[in-house]
């Protein structure tokens, strides 16, 4: 399926998503199907756990596409994306040409050459697995995390939706697949890359929003123990000078931690020994702590 096709309008790419456990806002679904539409790669900032990833991993069921992932990390260059050569292959077959040459009937050296570079021993990485495949959804992930030459590398790919490999010539998507960035913003990306893409800030939902999450993503915790946890997690997000406040991921494992420890409700006590599950970080911790009588009784 043509993924330009697949939805005729953004509420009905809203309800698809929707039916795979994504709850979309309006404004998010829209900007979704005009990239569908476009063939525009969709760039998602936000602060962490704010449903970015989510977003890409729902594209993909709704699509009934596979989903190929690259997480960028400082020091990703075109290689670690795009493809690489299996070495331990390559040296098995050389010994194997050596045998058969020392019988007499081994090939040339143009012909070595030309087996040691064939496409068999071809490792493809995210981006050249999701031009050959296409189309797929190419979820580009945490690309503030890499530098100023892989961004440019990838503005060239997700320009012409090509790339060429010297022993084997140019690949090419049969389809551009559907291509979602995103960033935590932990650096500015370059405007070039910007204008390439359709834009998205999204930010934490609010308490309705997120009760509805809750029960989506997780039915089995009681009504309200998930509206407790929601007011809680809100309450700690609203706390200034947090390193990390927690996100939708957070509150969907506090919700369930307690509802593993057989707990019918949020109180002091328990949120002080689950807090590890919502906070990661040891002043973060140390300040909700203090806080937490007066966040529960708000």
């Amino acid at each position: 399926m043509d993924p330009r096709e697949a939805y005729a309008s953004a509420a009905e790419l809203e309800a698809a998503l929707g039916a795979t456990g994504y709850l979309s806002s309006p404004e998010l679904s829209t900007v979704a199907w005009l990239s569908l539409r476009l063939s525009r790669p969709l760039l998602m900032e936000g602060e962490p756990g704010t449903g970015k990833t989510a977003l890409a991993e729902a594209l993909a069921q709704a699509l009934d596409l596979p989903l190929v992932r690259l997480q960028c990390y400082e020091g990703i260059d075109a290689t670690q994306a795009l493809y690489d050569w299996d070495f331990p292959r390559q040296i098995l077959h050389l010994r194997a040409v050596e045998a058969t040459a020392r019988e007499g009937s081994g090939p040339d050296l143009d012909q070595i050459e030309g087996q040691l570079f064939d496409e068999r021993f071809l490792l493809a990485r995210p981006i050249l697995k999701a031009l050959r495949d296409a189309p797929v959804v190419l979820l580009i992930d945490e690309i503030d995390r890499a530098d100023d030459e892989f961004e440019a590398f990838l503005l060239e790919v997700l320009s012409t939706w090509q790339v060429t490999i010297p022993e084997l010539g140019t690949v090419s998507a049969s389809t551009p697949p559907v291509v979602v960035l995103t960033s935590n913003r932990t650096r500015e990306l370059h405007d070039a890359l910007k204008r390439r893409c359709l834009y998205h800030w999204l930010e934490h939902p609010g308490l309705e929003r997120e009760l509805e999450i809750v029960a989506v993503r997780a039915p089995e915790v009681p009504a309200a123990l998930a509206e407790q946890v929601v007011r809680a997690t809100h309450a700690i997000r609203a706390e200034e000078n947090l390193l990390k406040p927690p996100g939708i991921a957070e509150t969907l494992d506090w919700a369930r931690a307690l509802t593993e420890l057989g707990a019918r409700e949020l109180d002091v006590e328990n949120a002080a020994a689950t807090l590890g599950v919502a906070v990661k970080y040891r002043e973060d911790a140390e300040r909700v702590r203090l806080a937490l009588n007066r966040m529960l009784t708000r």
